[in-house]
């Protein structure tokens, strides 16, 4: 499965650079990337639920929860870190179906045209995920499919980190 991270990781870094979303060097967050275990052990009992339904909203809410944690961090991490699980502090404001909206709305300060623009982005990627998922043909219910799963969305978390970061002017070069 490591192979499978690393070839979806390499297309969707590619694809967010063409459209000038992300750096050509990915960021490193050390404190928004520690987020990580918590938000994924809380995330997967709702995302593996709607999975089956709603795949690209399933793989796609985890960039916009990282975009969200990037914003934390940005904006007061003093006080975010202190909130034991931020997936369930994003969740509870609207619901898991409104979870983009929130995160849009309330913690990006989107509206518009700027955020249908990063709803189609996210919505892309989460496509582009889910793609190379289901190329994989792996049988569902099975410990690889879970483990497909998983490494899909840590690459959208990943991702969603980098382009909220650069979304807020740290651009990630070689010194």
């Amino acid at each position: 499965m490591e192979d499978f991270a690393t070839i979806l990781l390499t297309d969707l870094h590619r694809y967010l650079v063409q459209r000038d979303a992300v750096d050509e060097r990915l960021p490193e967050c050390p404190d928004v990337e520690g987020k990580w275990p918590t938000i994924a052990e809380a995330y997967l009992p709702d995302g593996a639920r709607e999975f089956a339904n709603y795949p690209v909203a399933s793989l796609g809410w985890m960039m916009f929860i990282a975009m969200a944690v990037a914003k934390f961090w940005d904006e007061d991490w003093v006080k975010y870190d202190q909130i034991e699980d931020l997936y369930l502090y994003l969740r509870d404001k609207r619901g898991f179906d409104n979870l983009d909206e929130y995160i849009l709305d309330e913690v990006l300060d989107l509206h518009g045209d700027d955020a249908e623009a990063m709803q189609n982005l996210v919505g892309d990627c989460a496509e582009r995920a889910k793609r190379a998922l289901f190329k994989r043909d792996i049988e569902p219910g099975t410990v690889e499919a879970f483990k497909g799963y998983v490494a899909c969305l840590q690459c959208m978390y990943q991702l969603g980190m980098a382009v909220q970061l650069k979304v807020m002017g740290y651009h990630m070069t070689k010194l």
